[in-house]
Order: C-alpha cells, then sequence, then structure tokens
C-alpha cells in the first residue's frame, strides 16, 4: 500500500511561486510512476503533469508549459511541483497519485484512472 501526502500548498499573488511536495511511503517513489493533478469544484480533475518511473519521460499539460516543473528526490522519497508565475486560473486542489509500473518503464502516465494511489490534496488559490 501507498500513502501520498501533499504538503506546500497556500494562497499566493499572480505572478507568484510555490513549491508543492508529495511524501510517499509504502513504496519507494522511484518505483512508482507519478503524477500531479488539480481539480475546481465543478470540473473533472485534469492532469497537470506526470512522470516516468525511470525519470526519463516527462509530460506537461500546456496550460503550465514553462512555468511547472515536476522533479522527485529519491533519498526524501518525495515528489515535488515547483510552480512559477503562477495565474488566477491556476486556482484548484492539487492532487498528488502514483502507480506502480514495472521496472525501467518510461511511460507516462496522464489518466486518472491509470493511477491507483492518490494523495488528499492541497488548496493552492491564486489572487489577481
Amino acid at each position: 500500500q501507498v500513502q501520498l501526502v501533499e504538503s506546500g500548498g497556500g494562497l499566493v499573488q499572480a505572478g507568484g511561486s510555490l513549491r508543492l511536495s508529495c511524501a510517499a511511503s509504502g513504496r519507494t517513489v522511484a518505483s512508482l510512476a507519478t503524477g500531479w493533478f488539480r481539480q475546481v469544484p465543478g470540473n473533472d480533475r485534469e492532469i497537470v503533469t506526470s512522470i516516468s518511473r525511470t525519470g526519463a519521460s516527462i509530460y506537461y499539460a500546456e496550460s503550465v508549459v514553462g512555468r511547472f516543473t515536476i522533479s522527485r528526490d529519491n533519498a526524501k522519497n518525495t515528489v515535488y511541483l515547483q510552480m512559477n508565475s503562477l495565474k488566477p486560473e491556476d486556482t484548484a486542489v492539487y492532487y498528488c497519485a502514483a502507480v506502480r509500473t514495472y521496472s525501467g518503464s518510461n511511460y507516462y502516465y496522464t489518466r486518472t484512472y491509470d493511477y491507483d494511489y492518490w494523495g488528499q490534496g492541497t488548496q493552492v488559490t491564486v489572487s489577481s
């Protein structure tokens, strides 16, 4: 069983930055493909970014390209989402997700149903 705990959300002005953390337990992040999703009330949960088990393949939603960066610290068993140049439309609850995959996999996952494990979410609010 994998547990994921997000942190780092908060209120920030437009143009500012935040770094979200997703601490994993139960398995090492190096054995997982992971992703960040976000959701606003009334909307479906949408992919923000995802990274393959190897770390060699990364996907970014078009809306965050050039502004957000996913990274992973295997020693801390944590996945990060660095968010720069934040916009009011980035306001959402952000979720970390993970899925077990085979060793050497370079595949990233972008659909919610691809993932087996989810964090509780952290609120990000960007004021204009």
